[in-house]
């Protein structure tokens, strides 16, 4: 069945070189920066039946030293080039989104409209934290004010935990690649700060796009509506039912990673298939084990959905999000 790829990446050559100069080689944990070529992508692409890739950098963004705003901005607008370069070479293979300097307020307003009407670009990849800023923190208030102008999705990527304070400081458990656990729990913290900072509420047209079928957010809708309703002082009174309707209304959830076959179920408790989008992770996710992954998923869709459902899944909700 023809795919949509909403979760994929590209490593622009300038954006490894920063990465590399600023001790980001072997990012959160990970053994080295993957190779990437609009060649080799597109050779998956064919092999998977994808007919369009959304192309993004990862973690850890353009921000790659600590309050070097200047840094930020240069890499940003670099790397944003690069990646509209792509499209422009393939028009018809590749979109993307773009990325902005956070925690940089002042340089994310200029990203913003300087890369909005590029063609190609279909919102922006922010991380789940900006050296600690957490999405929904009030340091945002003025670049979701400039993205609510109009229509908008925010690709929500996880990246490593991080203290406002002590940016620097080592994370939890650094013998373990920070994917594997951290970038599940940077994910719930950040969806859950959105929803209890009331931020869908108050920017209505924004639009976020979850990674990893929602990380660790099923098991804990129901705590976090508790703790909000009867504990929380200063935060929105939101129940757990409240809290699922803006799951069901105001994101969307990949399925990159490894969804099947226990985080779909846990996903289905609060969402419906009409809020799912493929997705790969590729390079990141090696291409023999996003082949694999797509055929286990293609069984697990399969047995769980309609055709009707899979179609949606695989490209008709990509279609009517981004208007392909």
């Amino acid at each position: 069945m023809e795919r949509i790829d909403t979760h994929c990446h590209i490593v622009p050559t300038g954006w490894r070189k920063w990465c590399e100069k600023y001790g980001w080689e072997k990012p959160d944990g990970m053994p080295v920066i993957p190779k990437w070529s609009s060649e080799a992508h597109i050779t998956l692409m064919e092999k998977l039946n994808i007919k369009r890739s959304i192309l993004s950098i990862t973690s850890p963004g353009t921000h790659l030293k600590a309050n070097d705003f200047e840094l930020a901005r240069q890499v940003t607008r670099e790397t944003n080039d690069e990646i509209a370069q792509a499209h422009r070479e393939y028009p018809d293979k590749f979109s993307f989104f773009a990325s902005l300097p956070l925690p940089d307020v002042d340089g994310s307003l200029q990203e913003i409209d300087r890369v909005r009407d590029m063609p190609g670009c279909c919102g922006f990849a922010l991380m789940t934290n900006a050296q600690g800023h957490y999405l929904g923190d009030d340091i945002y208030g003025p670049v979701f004010a400039k993205l609510n102008e109009r229509p908008t999705v925010i690709f929500m990527h996880p990246t490593e935990c991080c203290s406002i304070k002590n940016p620097d400081t080592e994370k939890p458990l650094p013998q373990y690649p920070t994917p594997m656990l951290e970038y599940y729990f940077d994910t719930t913290r950040a969806v859950v700060n959105l929803l209890l900072t009331e931020t869908p509420t108050r920017y209505s047209n924004l639009t976020f796009l979850v990674s990893h079928c929602g990380a660790a957010l099923a098991p804990l809708v129901e705590r976090v509506g508790v703790f909000s309703t009867s504990l929380l002082k200063g935060n929105a009174k939101l129940s757990s039912d409240a809290l699922k309707e803006l799951l069901r209304t105001r994101f969307y959830f990949d399925l990159a990673g490894f969804p099947f076959p226990d985080l779909i179920h846990g996903y289905l408790r609060f969402g419906d298939t009409s809020r799912l989008l493929y997705g790969s992770d590729y390079p990141y996710t090696p291409q023999p084990l996003v082949e694999n992954l797509a055929r286990f998923m293609d069984d697990n869709v399969q047995e769980l959905f309609s055709e009707d459902a899979r179609a949606a899944i695989y490209h008709g909700n990509a279609e009517r999000l981004f208007h392909f």
